[in-house]
């Protein structure tokens, strides 16, 4: 019986929401979405048996619908921000209060990647032409939230460069040549990865982010100010690339923004400071500079 209230529950939430073509239902269209995997087995038939053929039916249709109702969004939003408009993303992600708090420690996306992959429609890369030898590490994006988060808490300004280092599908320059004034710089190793990103931004007309098709060992970092590390590397080549980002902080003032395994490694060096208090499961900000 309980099973049964929360179905129609969820029938008459998702007939609410096909009414509203709000920007703001967004939100409550991709929660309704996620829990109706809880409800909605993926086989049809078997869907039939556990909920009657006309219940699965109505809650497939409500599911086709609210999907089309976001991506028409997701459509506008790119033309919006093609044309140099910002606002209507900026006013969906405030709705959210994305980066406003500290992100959650769950591990794992939520709707927020789910608006990005939408804006950004970050086309699958090719095959890949780099094998990853010992101490690379392997691409993965960095949750939104946290990204939203670092992009707030370093308040970048029109004389920064952010530079990702291990940029991979380059979601994380995107979002601040999206999200702030600063020029952004991804160094990726991977071929298809770096076409990804460099058609993602000329879709956009990002014009401040740009993609270097790189080896991190050897690639010019000269004029970046603020530089952000998932764990790109790991043992000797991290190493040796904090040994780099050392002689640059020498001469000037930087900030070196880590998240994952690759923090505990920083913490350990004394040339860095943290910047505020150091939490887990959040972006560790680090400031660094001559003396």
């Amino acid at each position: 019986m309980a099973a049964m209230d929360s179905i129609q529950h969820l029938l008459a939430e998702g007939d609410a929401l096909a009414r509203s073509a709000a920007d703001a239902a967004l939100w409550p269209r991709l929660d309704w979405l996620d829990r109706l995997e809880l409800h909605l087995p993926d086989d049809p038939a078997h869907a039939d048996a556990c909920l009657g053929a006309e219940v699965a039916a109505r809650l497939r249709a409500l599911r086709d619908t609210l999907e089309a109702r976001n991506r028409t969004l997701y459509a506008a939003l790119r033309e919006a921000i093609a044309a140099g408009e910002r606002q209507r993303l900026a006013a969906l992600l405030a709705a959210r209060g994305a980066g406003a708090t500290p992100p959650d420690a769950a591990e794992g996306f939520d709707a927020l990647d789910e608006l990005v992959a939408g804006v950004l429609s970050l086309p699958l890369p090719g095959a890949p032409a780099v094998a990853l030898g010992a101490d690379m590490v392997a691409y993965q994006p960095t949750p939104a939230r946290h990204v939203l988060d670092l992009l707030r808490r370093t308040a970048l300004t029109a004389d920064d460069v952010l530079v990702d280092l291990g940029a991979g599908l380059g979601q994380v320059p995107l979002l601040a040549a999206l999200c702030t004034p600063a020029r952004a710089r991804g160094i990726e190793i991977e071929p298809a990865y770096v076409a990804v990103a460099r058609a993602a931004a000329a879709a956009l007309r990002l014009h401040r982010a740009r993609f270097d098709c790189q080896d991190l060992r050897h690639a010019d970092l000269a004029n970046g100010s603020v530089f952000y590390l998932y764990t790109p590397l790991r043992g000797a080549l991290l190493a040796e690339l904090l040994q780099r980002l050392r002689a640059l902080a020498a001469a000037r003032p930087l900030r070196i923004c880590a998240f994952g395994p690759c923090v505990a490694v920083l913490a350990t060096e004394p040339w860095l400071r943290v910047d505020g208090q150091a939490q887990p499961h959040r972006v560790t900000v680090f400031k660094a500079g001559p003396g």
